[in-house]
């Protein structure tokens, strides 16, 4: 894959997010940009622990379904879920049904239930301070960082699972916590991000 591309819309994007259309909404309005808040995180942390061992591209044409599954990722709706709702869940054709994946979503509901100040607040308190150049190209950006892994293990000692170093450095990059646009790329860093 080529690191940039640049579309029929005249527009250069990260090479991943000119590939569909489906790439290209989301690499446009959503990836990298900054999200808060409790149940907006939660559902990105989940699709994410979804996405292991599948293409993100699968877990984003499915994401329609997931949150029609997971009634929103609400936190305190998924959080009081039961076997009926798990076995719900193992019979949904829309959705990956994998059952350590589901019931790990439900656990993360409940530990997220459990922070004092909040699953965004614990979770941005991981983003490193911003960069003051974007990645010239994909073999500049990594997989895992001491940020990221210091998220996991903070995640994995209250309660979360399906959430390894490498998924919260997904995480960071899908919600703003770091920016991987690469250098040229059209999407603009928000300027929140660029003061840090």
């Amino acid at each position: 894959m080529t690191d940039l591309v640049t579309g029929v819309d005249g527009l250069a994007r990260c090479g991943w997010g000119a590939s569909t259309p489906d790439y290209a909404a989301y690499h446009d309005e959503e990836w990298g940009r900054p999200l808060h808040g409790d149940d907006a995180l939660y559902e990105r942390l989940s699709l994410e622990a979804f996405q292991s061992g599948l293409s993100w591209l699968t877990i984003l044409r499915k994401r329609p379904a997931f949150r029609s599954a997971f009634h929103g990722f609400r936190l305190e709706t998924v959080a009081r879920y039961d076997e009926t709702d798990i076995a719900r869940l193992m019979g949904d054709v829309g959705i990956v049904r994998n059952r350590a994946k589901i019931e790990a979503a439900i656990a993360n509901a409940r530990a997220a239930l459990d922070l004092p100040d909040g699953l965004a607040t614990l979770l941005w308190s991981f983003a490193p301070d911003a960069r003051a150049t974007r990645p010239g190209s994909f073999a500049s950006v990594p997989a895992i960082t001491a940020e990221s892994t210091a998220m996991a293990k903070a995640l994995k000692k209250r309660g979360f699972r399906f959430v390894g170093p490498t998924t919260a450095y997904a995480l960071m990059q899908a919600t703003g916590m770091v920016d991987d646009h690469l250098d040229g790329c059209h999407v603009k860093r928000p300027a929140a991000a660029v003061m840090g």
